[in-house]
């Protein structure tokens, strides 16, 4: 589909996707690392292990060039490569441990999963925003050359606006609060017993699938409770009355 000029609204989008790229290309080189990925493997199977480096690089320039290009043409096809590629990087074989690109970065592991969950937020981010621009620009196009007639335009803008800025940070949150459970759990305990709280922070098995079994646990009560008090009923009516 041909798309006219961009609107306000689809420039805020280009510019608001170019950035997060940006972001999420540093992101992605600062936390992928060449090892146990297929590139690796091939590159020490033929002798040659600098050219794992090489196409690791060519892979996260290829996705950041084709999401500009994407982004600023509205080129889906550019996107879905620039999708892939970014995608790909991360892939790897196993890897129990967390590793990063760079050595420079902290070894606290809270900043070390507070880095993989920004990852993650842009990352989707990315995604999100890149399809807004598609999305705004057929429903701009089909508006101005009379194909379709939306009433409240600037009332859905607003409301995709609103829940961009929402939706990160409640995922975050989520996600944070799941990944941080080896230390949430021991924290609670220790308002009642310093002794149990001591073992639950020496043990295995809170850092393992089931430390991440419990967050999830968590996850759904905080989400049911939600639900039990018909939050989402409660936010809309807020946000009808506003309007």
């Amino acid at each position: 589909m041909k798309f006219l000029p961009a609107n306000n609204t689809v420039s805020t989008l280009q510019m608001g996707s170019a950035g997060v790229l940006l972001i999420l290309t540093f992101l992605t080189f600062v936390i992928t690392t060449v090892s146990g990925t297929a590139w690796f493997s091939l590159a020490n199977l033929v002798g040659i292990p600098i050219l794992g480096g090489i196409l690791h690089l060519t892979i996260l320039v290829i996705g950041a060039i084709g999401g500009i290009y994407g982004i600023f043409q509205r080129d889906q096809r550019a996107l879905l490569i620039s999708y892939v590629m970014l995608i790909a990087i991360t892939l790897r074989f196993a890897g129990s441990k967390v590793e990063f690109g760079l050595n420079l970065l902290p070894e606290n592991e809270i900043a070390q999963k507070f880095l993989l969950i920004l990852y993650a937020l842009f990352l989707v981010m990315y995604f999100e925003l890149t399809s807004g621009i598609i999305r705004f620009s057929m429903l701009d196009t089909s508006i101005r050359t009379g194909e379709v007639y939306v009433m409240g335009e600037n009332r859905i803008i607003r409301r995709y606006h609103r829940a961009i800025g929402i939706t990160p940070l409640v995922a975050g949150s989520v996600a944070l609060l799941t990944l941080l459970i080896n230390l949430i759990i021991p924290a609670i305990v220790g308002i009642f017993d310093d002794v149990a709280a001591n073992r639950l922070r020496e043990s295995v098995e809170l850092t393992s699938v089931y430390g991440v079994a419990l967050g999830t646990a968590l996850v759904f009560t905080v989400v049911a409770a939600a639900f039990v008090v018909n939050l989402p009923l409660r936010i809309q009516q807020m946000q009808e009355r506003e309007n």
